[in-house]
C-alpha cells in the first residue's frame, strides 16, 4: 500500500502508465484485488487518481490500468459529459480524498461522439435523455470542424481536450490545485483494439500530446 500513499501527480501518472503497459502486454499483475486488501481499506479509502471516463462497457479503468480495490476513484458518464453531480464527484476525489491526478479517459469508436456527428449531419437528435448527452458533446464536434478537423480520431481528441478544459474552467478548486502543483489533469484516448492509451491533453504535467502511455 505504500506505493500509493500521497504520490505526486507525476508518480500517480507513472503508476497508471505502468499498469496500462502490463495490460497491453497481456501480463497484468492484478494488484490489490485480494481479501487482505479488502480488509486493509475497509476503514477508509485513499485512491491515488480520479478517473473520469466514458461509460462504455469496454472501458473499465481498473482493468485497463491494472489496479485494484481502493486505487482509483472512478466517475463515468456516456461520452464523459459532465453536469453538477459529476463535477462534485470529481472535486470530492481531488479535494476530500486528496487525489493528485484527474484523468479524463475517452476512447475510439465512442457512441456519444458518433451520435453527435450524426445529429449535426442529419438534423435528427436522439429521443429521451440521450439527447442531452448528445447536446453536451456537440460543442466539441463543432469546435473540431471549425479547426478543420473532420476525422473521427481528430474529433474525439478535440472532445477529450474540451473536457479537460471544461473541468478546469468550471472547477475553481481543481484549477487552483493544478496551479499550485498539487494536482494535474490529463486527457487520454484509449484504443479499444490494442488496449493502449495516448496523451491528448495535459495540464499540470509536462507530457507530449499523442505520446502513448
Amino acid at each position: 500500500m505504500a506505493e500509493i500513499m500521497s504520490p505526486t501527480p507525476q508518480k500517480a501518472f507513472e503508476l497508471l502508465l505502468a499498469g496500462n503497459k502490463r495490460f497491453v502486454a497481456g501480463a497484468p499483475e492484478h494488484p490489490n484485488q485480494d481479501a487482505t486488501r479488502r480488509a486493509e481499506i475497509a476503514p477508509g479509502q485513499r485512491p491515488f487518481a480520479v478517473v473520469f471516463g466514458c461509460s462504455d462497457s469496454r472501458l473499465a479503468a481498473e482493468i485497463i490500468f491494472d489496479r485494484g480495490l481502493g486505487d482509483l476513484f472512478v466517475v463515468r458518464t456516456a461520452g464523459h459529459v459532465m453536469g453538477a453531480e459529476v463535477l462534485g464527484s470529481i472535486e470530492y476525489g481531488a479535494d476530500v480524498l486528496d487525489c493528485p491526478l484527474v484523468l479524463v479517459l475517452g476512447h475510439d469508436s465512442c457512441g456519444a461522439v458518433g451520435a453527435a456527428c450524426a445529429a449535426l449531419e442529419d438534423g435528427i437528435a436522439p429521443a429521451g435523455y440521450v439527447r442531452d448527452v448528445v447536446e453536451r458533446v456537440t460543442p466539441s464536434v463543432l469546435a473540431a470542424r471549425a479547426a478543420g478537423l473532420f476525422e473521427p480520431d481528430e474529433i474525439l481528441a478535440e472532445h477529450i481536450r474540451h473536457t479537460v478544459d471544461l473541468l478546469l474552467d468550471r472547477s475553481r478548486m481543481l484549477a487552483e490545485r493544478v496551479e499550485a502543483g498539487q494536482a494535474a489533469v490529463v486527457g487520454l484516448c484509449y484504443r479499444l483494439a490494442d488496449g493502449s492509451a495516448q496523451v491528448v491533453s495535459a495540464r499540470g504535467l509536462d507530457l507530449t500530446a499523442n505520446s502513448a502511455t
